[in-house]
């Protein structure tokens, strides 16, 4: 499979949906980041749409002190926050899990103190899907 480069994915195999969401948000707060918002996007388009969709959830997750650190330097990066994870089950039945890659994302940003913060994002999203298991 094709992996994007502005994620930072990881496949867990054969675990529930429940499972992997339960995995993903502690290896999260482990690394400082709080989940926002959560979107189920399979309820969401059976409702909206009435239409059949793979189970899919997207997280807005956020490090208060790194969104802070973000915000103070260049106020419109708020555009770009919070950092989604999404969580979806693959053709296989296998799970899969990519973070936003923070540094791919905060190119956009012609301010070169915000490579620092992203950086900093990055080495946490990337411990957090390191310990996913």
């Amino acid at each position: 499979m094709n992996r994007a480069s502005y994620g930072i994915t990881r496949n867990l195999g054969r675990i529930t949906m429940d499972d992997a969401v339960e995995r993903v948000t502690a290896a999260l707060k482990t690394e400082g980041f709080g989940v926002l918002t959560e979107i189920d996007v399979k309820s969401t388009l059976k409702q909206k749409l009435d239409v059949a969709f793979r189970p899919y959830k997207i997280f807005g997750a956020c490090n208060p002190p790194l969104a802070h650190q973000a915000l103070t330097e260049e106020p419109l990066v708020g555009l770009l926050l919070p950092c989604n994870v999404v969580v979806y089950e693959e053709n296989d039945q296998t799970i899969t899990v990519s973070a936003i890659n923070p540094r791919e994302m905060f190119k956009v940003i012609e301010n070169p103190k915000m490579a620092g913060v992203a950086e900093t994002v990055e080495v946490k999203l990337k411990k957090a899907m390191a310990a996913l298991g």
